[in-house]
C-alpha cells in the first residue's frame, strides 16, 4: 500500500474537479441527470493536469496515479448515481472508465515529452482537449440515440387538434411553395416509424395491428367515439393525450377555431371507459417531471386523473394511466404540451445524450414496439433527491 499512496493522494483534486466539471460542464445539474457517460467530454482536462503534476516521476509512479484517477472518477460517478438516482449505469460507467484510461495515457504521453517551449505543448493539449470534447458528444448523441421502427412495421394512426402539420402562420401561398416546415414533434415521429395524420377516423382507422395516437383533438362525431372504442377493445393499443387546460401556443387570435382546443373535448369517450380527467391544481408547479417507468416526461399544467377503472396503473400522481380496455391497451396522459419541442429537444440537434426528457423517445416506444431503445438512456436524478 506503501507504494500507492502518492497516486492515491494525488488522485483526490483529479476526483474533485472531474466531477465538478461533470456536474457543471458535462449538464448533470442543468438537464437533472447524473450520467456518469455525461463526465467523458469534460475528462481530459484533469488528467492532462494530473499528468504535467507527475511528469517527473518514474513510469511505475504515473502508471499508479493514472489508475488511481481513473477508478476513482468511475467510483465517484457510480456513488453519484446511487444516491441521486438509486441505480447504476454500468455501460455508462464502463465507457468512463475506458475513457479516463484513453485520457491519461494520451495526457501522459504529451506531458512526458520533453520539448524545447512549453508552450507548445500546452497548445497541443488544449487542441487535444477540444478534440476529445467534440468527439466524445458524438460518440455519446449516437449511444443516446432512439431506435427507429423495425421494418415491417405497421402505420401509426395520428389524429390530433394542434397545430403539427405546417405548423406556424396560416399563408396558403407559403405552404404550397413548401416554405413551412412542419412541428418538431411531427418531423421527429415521422422520423422514427411509418405514420399517417388523418382528418376522421369514420374511413380511416388504424390497420390491423398498427396503433393510435390521439393528441388532444377537436370535437368527434359519436362515429369516431365508436371507431376508438371499438379498435382499442379488439385488442388494438393507443395512445391519448387529453390535457385539461392546454398552453400550446396559439398563431391565430383567440377564438380562432384553427387554433389547438383549449381544453380536453374526449370527456364522451372517458366517461364510458371509467377515466376522469380533473384541471391542473393551479397550486401544483407548472412544469411537472413525470416517471414512466425508466422514462422522464415533461408536462405543462397537466390534468390529473381523478378516476380510473382497477385495473389500470398510474403514475406521477395520476397525471399518467395505462388502462387495459377490452382486450387493447391504452395510455392516458392529461397533457399535450408534452409535445411542445421546448420541452423535450436537445439544444443541439442530434445531440440526443442531451435531451432534458424522454418524451419522442417514449412516444416512439408505444406507437412502434421495437422503437425508442438505445444503448444507452439518460438516468434521471430522483425527484425526491433534488
Amino acid at each position: 500500500m506503501t507504494g500507492w499512496r502518492r497516486p492515491v493522494g494525488r488522485a483526490v483534486p483529479v476526483i474533485l474537479l472531474a466531477t465538478l466539471l461533470a456536474w457543471l460542464g458535462g449538464g448533470q445539474a442543468q438537464l437533472g441527470r447524473i450520467d456518469p457517460a455525461l463526465a467523458l467530454p469534460v475528462l481530459f482536462p484533469p488528467l492532462v493536469l494530473l499528468a504535467a503534476w507527475c511528469r517527473h516521476d518514474d513510469a511505475v509512479v504515473r502508471r499508479r496515479t493514472l489508475i488511481a484517477a481513473s477508478s476513482a472518477i468511475v467510483l465517484a460517478q457510480a456513488a453519484l448515481g446511487l444516491v441521486l438516482a438509486g441505480q447504476l449505469a454500468w455501460l455508462q460507467l464502463a465507457l468512463i472508465a475506458a475513457g479516463g484510461l484513453a485520457a491519461g495515457a494520451l495526457a501522459e504521453l504529451l506531458m512526458c515529452r520533453r520539448p524545447r517551449w512549453w508552450m507548445l505543448t500546452w497548445l497541443a493539449a488544449a487542441l487535444v482537449a477540444a478534440g476529445w470534447f467534440a468527439a466524445s458528444h458524438a460518440l455519446l448523441g449516437r449511444l443516446y440515440r432512439p431506435a427507429l421502427a423495425p421494418p415491417g412495421a405497421s402505420v401509426a394512426t395520428v389524429l390530433t387538434g394542434l397545430p403539427l402539420r405546417w405548423s406556424g402562420e396560416a399563408d396558403m401561398a407559403a405552404i404550397i411553395a413548401g416554405k413551412r416546415a412542419d412541428d418538431p414533434a411531427l418531423v421527429r415521429l415521422e422520423a422514427a416509424g411509418p405514420l399517417r395524420l388523418v382528418d376522421s377516423l369514420v374511413d380511416r382507422g388504424p390497420p390491423p395491428g398498427g396503433t393510435l395516437l390521439l393528441a388532444h383533438p377537436r370535437a368527434l362525431a359519436p362515429q369516431e367515439l365508436v371507431a376508438i372504442d371499438s379498435f382499442v377493445r379488439g385488442g388494438g393499443k393507443a395512445v391519448i393525450l387529453a390535457d385539461a387546460l392546454s398552453g400550446w401556443p396559439a398563431a391565430h387570435p383567440i377564438g380562432d377555431p384553427r387554433n389547438p382546443p383549449v381544453t380536453s373535448l374526449l370527456t364522451p369517450l372517458l366517461d364510458h371507459w371509467g377515466v376522469t380527467l380533473a384541471a391542473a391544481n393551479p397550486d401544483a408547479p407548472m412544469l411537472v417531471a413525470a416517471d414512466v417507468d425508466a422514462a422522464r416526461l415533461l408536462l405543462a399544467s397537466a390534468g390529473r386523473f381523478e378516476r380510473l377503472p382497477a385495473a389500470c396503473r398510474d403514475y406521477a400522481d395520476r397525471h399518467v394511466a395505462r388502462c387495459p380496455i377490452g382486450k387493447g391497451e391504452v395510455w392516458l396522459v392529461g397533457d399535450a404540451d408534452l409535445l411542445f419541442a421546448p420541452l423535450w429537444a436537445p439544444p443541439v440537434a442530434g445531440a440526443e445524450h442531451l435531451r432534458p426528457a424522454d418524451t419522442m423517445a417514449w412516444m416512439a416506444a408505444r406507437l412502434w414496439p421495437g422503437a425508442g431503445v438505445a444503448p444507452f438512456h439518460p438516468v434521471w436524478i430522483r425527484r425526491d433527491a433534488r
